[in-house]
């Protein structure tokens, strides 16, 4: 649990210079500890600290974790790939979900959001490289995906969420994080009010921030390797 407390620190250190550096107050970019396949004490430990904001791409192991800490005011992150026989666990106990693709998934987790938890925050996953490996809508699905989302009355579309192909060199990491930021200034452009963009990972979280990231998602850096 020192590590967590140290690491968490360290962290938060490091946002906040990439922030600066990129010309960006520190409070815009928010931390999400993704917790996946680590122990609940090192989530009880990240919130002994402040720690919010924590995603989970397993929805057992996520809502496992929620009904234990329920007492902690977390805000809970579905950011894995959502199937169709999970929606309704999602829409009834996270917060968020991060990869929503398709109409049918989002259309399902409106129908399911129960009404006395409000709308369910969302991002809609790109697949920016068009991989053919991973999940996500192709850039030119997304004007439709975004129109759908922004009827249905228990979804609130909130941005977008990429996953790039694993690049080394600084530059080259800046490249799809920005191509996500002008698909989500082209939404915004056409009148959806989306806010957030859920981009960068332990490796390459400096070139989201200095692409506008407002969520980060770190994990292994900060929880250690995972069981």
């Amino acid at each position: 649990m020192i590590r967590v407390t140290e690491n968490l620190r360290k962290i938060r250190d490091l946002l906040a210079i990439a922030a600066v550096e990129a010309d960006r107050d520190p409070d815009t970019v928010k931390l999400l500890a993704v917790s996946k396949k680590q122990p609940l004490d090192s989530v009880l430990a990240a919130a002994a600290l402040g720690q919010r904001d924590f995603g989970e791409n397993i929805v057992q192991e996520g809502l496992d974790k929620i009904r234990a800490t329920a007492q902690e005011g977390l805000t809970w992150h579905f950011i894995g790939h959502l199937q169709s026989n999970k929606t309704r666990a999602v829409a009834e106990n996270f917060d968020w979900v991060h990869t929503i693709d398709k109409p049918k998934i989002a259309k399902r987790l409106s129908q399911q959001r129960p009404a006395e938890l409000g709308p369910l925050n969302a991002c809609l996953q790109v697949n920016i490289d068009n991989e053919p490996s991973k999940s996500g809508a192709a850039a030119d699905e997304l004007s439709e995906l975004a129109a759908a989302c922004s009827e249905l009355p228990n979804i609130r579309l909130r941005g977008l969420m990429c996953l790039p192909a694993i690049r080394n060199e600084f530059e080259a990491q800046r490249e799809p994080f920005a191509k996500l930021r002008d698909l989500a200034q082209g939404l915004r452009r056409s009148g959806v009010p989306i806010d957030t963009l859920s981009m960068g990972m332990t490796a390459d979280y400096r070139a989201a921030i200095f692409e506008g990231a407002t969520i980060v998602r770190i994990g292994t850096a900060l929880f250690g390797e995972r069981a």
